[in-house]
């Protein structure tokens, strides 16, 4: 699909890895709808960037974990530009959910954004993709798919989940959609990684080095363009799966 005068709808597309995927998008010529929770902001701030590329860009204020609140903003994007034609799937909450635990407030709230919100947007943008004969979803997951993270079950679990859901999907909407994966490495550092922390990670990819959001951006504009591909997914890591290779076996 070529991008120009499609629209895309970007969950938590306000910042970080999200803002860099809104705006390629936009400066490939797709109109981009930006979901936010809470940056709102921020949602203004990368609006005004995109439509310094000729778009024309919208933010909408949406619970992705909310079913309703899912339907609205796509019945409002469906409003402004006529149709919703690329949808990414990238919004998630870094939270930490140890495990066993007494406290499933966190549990329920990275799974509900990860897993039910993921379903929801595609469940509200498909019937539109279908009706005109195309469209590309494209799904943000990470290595956690590969390899348990401690401390994080319930982002892992929500992030293998929606793998899965990366695959059904692609079978149940072809040929029409095609739906893909993309599972960035380290991209972006959290804000509790120290420099020493920083230059641990970069140590274990084959790279030696950190990636950025842009990198993540790339891969996404190659799964809307890509027409013979769905089901797959692609790792923008740098080589961290077999970074710890580099120096024995076994």
């Amino acid at each position: 699909m070529n991008p120009k005068g499609k629209t895309a709808l970007i969950t938590g597309g306000a910042v970080r890895v999200g803002k860099a995927i809104t705006l390629a998008l936009a400066q490939a010529g797709a109109n981009v709808v930006i979901n936010y929770h809470s940056s709102a902001g921020a949602a203004e701030e990368t609006a005004v960037a995109a439509q310094s590329f000729g778009v024309k860009a919208l933010a909408i204020q949406a619970d992705i974990g909310n079913a309703e609140q899912v339907k609205a903003m796509v019945a409002t994007a469906q409003a402004e530009f006529g149709s919703v034609d690329i949808l990414v799937n990238n919004a998630s909450l870094w939270q930490q959910t140890p495990f066993p635990t007494d406290d499933l407030d966190n549990w329920r709230r990275v799974t509900d954004i990860l897993i039910n919100g993921s379903f929801y947007c595609a469940n509200a943008v498909a019937p539109l993709m279908l009706a005109q004969g195309e469209g590309a979803i494209v799904n943000i997951i990470d290595l956690s798919v590969y390899e348990p993270w401690p401390n994080y079950t319930a982002h892992a679990m929500g992030k293998g989940a929606l793998l899965a859901l990366n695959r059904q999907l692609a079978l149940e909407l072809a040929p029409a959609v095609r739906v893909n994966a993309v599972a960035p490495g380290p991209v972006l550092a959290p804000a509790d990684y120290d420099a020493e922390k920083i230059a641990r990670t970069a140590a274990k990819t084959l790279l030696n080095r950190w990636g950025t959001a842009e990198d993540v951006a790339e891969a996404v504009l190659f799964f809307v363009k890509a027409s013979y591909v769905t089901g797959e997914l692609l790792a923008v890591d740098g080589g961290q799966r077999f970074g710890h290779r580099k120096h024995e076996h076994g």
